[in-house]
């Protein structure tokens, strides 16, 4: 107890632990969804950023969600396929407290904009009349900025916490990467205030952010209920269904992992939560933003005819 924490200098990533066989077909598996992870946001952004009809509150707050779902598996990713590959490779102090930080900035990060994504359909629907008054490009980077801001200051806050914690052995994490909770099982001190900020932050801001939601959407349910044609109703729903598809994936599996009952093998079902984190939420973004999104799928027909035109 009496060791500081530099007593440990490095960690080694447990994963999943199977045989080589196994590890490599894991490997293939996560590098072919990583690739179409950075494809499929580099996607949106590229046609965010060269569609003018794009060029709305709506899809510039969908393009920092790209940029977050390529960081995730940015910071994640690498290290997993490095660590099937090579098993007893160990990652420094450092870099998994780095690795620990981003990733809780990033998830604190797409919890707020969900929210600003919520409210900006709220207003959309809601005031169709006042939209362009409310959602001007001055409150829109500021939502942004603040998201991205606030985000990265939980982080900050949880490790530093984290850093006044001795770490004297085991050095082993039994997780995928450096997720807060199986670094903390290491470490040698009371880590019950760590724990206490971790609960009270699922509260205020998990819990809170999906009950503004929550509301956000049902007053737009109220709203396109009100609207007399169907046709009308359709186009409504299926602006805010991507969005509702992506919120139900976020909120779902962070939910799970950080605030239901701890089962008889947490660890081994957690990894398989946090895969969710890492690779499938931030695959899947893009497939619903485009697939039930009727601008997206038109910009990106505009751009691919353009391309077989031009060759």
């Amino acid at each position: 107890m009496g060791e500081n924490q530099t007593s440990v200098t490095e960690f080694i990533l447990l994963g999943f632990r199977l045989g080589p066989v196994m590890q490599l077909l894991q490997f293939g598996i996560f590098s072919m969804f990583y690739a179409f992870t950075l494809l499929g946001n580099g996607a949106i952004l590229g046609l965010i950023s060269l569609n003018l009809r794009l060029h709305t509150p709506m899809y510039f707050f969908l393009s920092h969600l790209a940029i977050v779902d390529i960081a995730y598996a940015c910071n994640t990713v690498p290290q997993m396929l490095v660590n099937l590959l090579s098993p007893t490779m160990p990652i420094s102090f450092a870099g998994c407290l780095t690795q620990t930080f981003l990733f809780m900035a990033f998830a604190h990060t797409e919890c707020l904009l969900l929210v600003v994504m919520s409210y900006d359909r709220y207003v959309a629907i809601c005031h169709p009349l006042r939209y362009s008054a409310i959602m001007s490009w001055r409150l829109c980077i500021t939502l942004a900025v603040t998201s991205w801001a606030y985000g990265s200051l939980l982080a900050l806050v949880h490790v530093v916490l984290l850093l006044r914690l001795p770490f004297c052995g085991p050095h082993e994490i039994n997780q995928l990467f450096c997720e807060i909770l199986s670094v903390l099982r290491l470490a040698c001190g009371d880590t019950r205030l760590n724990l206490m900020v971790i609960f009270a932050d699922c509260v205020f801001v998990l819990v809170g952010a999906l009950c503004l939601v929550l509301v956000s959407y049902t007053c737009i349910l109220f709203a396109i209920l009100r609207i007399q044609s169907r046709e009308g109703r359709k186009k409504a729903f299926f602006t805010c269904s991507s969005h509702l598809c992506v919120v139900g994936l976020f909120f779902g599996s962070a939910i799970v992992t950080y605030m239901a009952p701890k089962s008889s093998h947490p660890e081994e079902k957690q990894k398989v939560l946090f895969l969710f984190y890492c690779i499938f939420n931030p695959m899947l973004n893009p497939l619903l933003y485009s697939l039930r999104n009727t601008e997206v799928k038109g910009a990106l027909q505009r751009a691919l005819c353009k391309e077989s035109h031009s060759q």
